[in-house]
């Protein structure tokens, strides 16, 4: 890190938090520090809705799943649109016509003050826990690789977020997630030029997507019907479009963004704009991760690139032994290299070298045992082995020029301030309509809720520096957050299905029919994903959003059924 990397990222950072605070000071009124005061046109909505999803894992941890498993997880993202045309037809006009602050609002409307409950808690559970996650991924990755003490990374973070969510709100939220989103497409494009500009002169963009190609990196598409299958067609398609239904159409983080568009249009046009543009970006930067692989064939590349992991090693009584697995790959990748290099050129004259393949190929699988061997090292001395978030930060840090550096870890830090602040928001907005005006304080002045609402996204903060402090990395982070969400939000989404769709289930059937699905999910969720650390599960994860919302409307129509018979 160079003078002018500082400058860049400290001055991208206090821009946000003194634009945001500056441009919002002085809310005083619920609906203007909640919704907005439903200002927002239909490009703040959308970039918002973007902003929010498109956390620093997006940007830690994406390429580097790509890197190591290639391009399948864009599959993940396949039941987005159709998720965002069904919330824009059914969900948005409803809670537009009910002028509610939180989505929970309507569930009293419907079913009683229990469910509503019910519903807003599942929601502060599972989102407290990816507020610290959008807070500890970043900063554990710089601590790590810059040397900086991790506890303190956490708080400045967190720190930052608070100062202009707690002035401003909604709004702040809003204003300062248009620099982000242009802070960080700017600095991903950037980035992606670079990587191109970097391989060596005989490799075109196609040259590389056909050497990606070889390592089995750019299998976008699998149709095969397997349950365990993490990211298949399949699953994205009905599992992830389960969970985009209830993340973006009963998360009060999303919720909360299309809510306060000026009108029923605005809102519909902003999730319209983020379905269009979110796969695209996600195949964009999965692409940046590719790109970085097929940069490392002509690259030295580490065994392993979590810095903390390798230290340790090689402080451990199995140093020669990672040691000789360092030799062997540095042979390989020579290899390699020549091999790469000289199968591109014969692509360039339309000669497709078989033998060539077959041999990029092999070393490609040395390279994978290799890597295995090394991380079955670093779990004898009780490191984590995952070093798939580590990936891109390694690049950045290790090959881009002076100033560049500064742009990406901007990036980077202002997509966990983005991520975060909307999600202390909603928590806080949630806490306070749903919890504390509901069932505590419901005649008091607009003033005190706006200050409750500001004591919440304070408690909220610390809740989430606090767990980022004491939280542990078990997961490739962009999977870590998606699995907390998946074995909350299928609950959540049947609940508010039944209230939408199904007329004759009331208020105790849909609450204890909830209690149990989720209680089911946590069973399902341990012995079928939990028990196999290794990603080879009984069980995809994303299937969880389907079972647990067919769960809760099954169930809360047989106790329906039952309690009318029993009448």
């Amino acid at each position: 890190m160079q003078t002018l990397d500082w400058f860049i990222l400290i001055f991208s950072l206090l821009f946000i938090v003194v634009y945001g605070a500056w441009k919002t000071k002085g809310s005083q009124d619920v609906k203007d520090y909640i919704l907005g005061n439903n200002e927002s046109k239909w490009w703040t909505i959308g970039i918002s809705v973007m902003a929010t999803q498109a956390s620093a894992i997006t940007f830690l941890s994406t390429p580097g799943q790509a890197f190591h498993d290639g391009m399948g997880f864009v599959q993940f993202y396949f039941g987005l649109p159709l998720a965002m045309v069904f919330i824009c037809i059914f969900f948005i006009p409803i809670y537009h016509k009910l002028n509610v602050y939180t989505a929970y609002e309507f569930l009293e409307n419907r079913f009683d003050q229990k469910t509503r409950s019910l519903a807003a808690i599942l929601f502060l559970v599972q989102r407290g826990l990816a507020a610290g996650i959008t807070i500890y991924a970043p900063a554990i990755i710089l601590s790590s690789i810059l040397g900086w003490n991790l506890n303190w990374l956490n708080f400045i973070l967190g720190v930052l977020v608070i100062i202009y969510t707690v002035s401003g709100g909604t709004k702040a939220v809003n204003v300062t997630q248009k620099q982000q989103m242009f802070i960080i497409m700017l600095g991903m494009f950037i980035a992606f030029y670079l990587i191109l500009s970097y391989l060596p002169k005989e490799i075109s963009f196609g040259n590389a997507l056909q050497i990606a190609g070889v390592n089995d990196k750019m299998n976008i598409l699998d149709f095969s019907i397997n349950p365990n299958s993490r990211y298949t067609f399949w699953s994205g398609i009905t599992g992830g479009l389960f969970l985009a239904l209830s993340y973006f159409g009963t998360d009060q983080s999303q919720v909360q963004r299309y809510l306060s568009g000026k009108t029923v249009r605005e809102s519909q046009l902003g999730l319209i704009f983020n379905g269009f543009l979110k796969v695209p970006m996600q195949f964009f930067i999965l692409l940046t991760g590719v790109m970085v692989f097929v940069f490392f064939q002509f690259n030295k590349v580490p065994l392993n690139f979590n810095p903390t992991s390798q230290i340790a090693v090689e402080k451990s009584i199995y140093a020669a032994d990672y040691k000789n697995l360092e030799e062997r790959l540095a042979l390989i990748q020579e290899e390699k290299k020549i091999v790469t290099l000289t199968y591109a050129k014969q692509i360039n004259i339309d000669v497709d070298n078989p033998v060539l393949r077959k041999r990029i190929i092999a070393l490609s699988e040395k390279e994978k045992n290799l890597r295995e061997e090394a991380q079955g090292i670093i779990k004898k001395i009780k490191q984590e082995p995952n070093d798939k978030d580590y990936v891109f930060i390694h690049f950045i840090l290790q090959y881009l020029p002076t100033g560049l550096v500064g742009l990406l870890l901007a990036v980077i830090l202002s997509a966990a301030m983005s991520s975060t602040a909307s999600e202390l928001n909603a928590l806080a907005s949630t806490t306070t309509i749903d919890i504390y005006k509901r069932n505590f304080k419901s005649e008091k002045s607009d003033k005190h809720f706006v200050q409750v609402s500001k004591v919440f996204t304070l408690l909220w903060g610390a809740i989430a520096i606090l767990f980022a402090c004491f939280g542990t990395l078990v997961e490739n982070l962009i999977q870590l957050v998606n699995i907390i969400g998946s074995v909350f939000y299928g609950t959540i989404l049947g609940i508010f299905l039944v209230a939408f769709f199904v007329k004759f289930i009331k208020g105790n059937a849909i609450f204890y029919g909830g209690v149990l699905s989720q209680l089911i999910i946590f069973i399902i969720y341990y012995f079928t994903i939990h028990i196999y650390p290794s990603g080879k599960e009984l069980l995809g994860y994303l299937w969880l959003n389907a079972i647990g919302a067919a769960l809760t409307l099954g169930l809360s129509a047989l106790i329906q059924v039952s309690m009318k018979n029993k009448n």
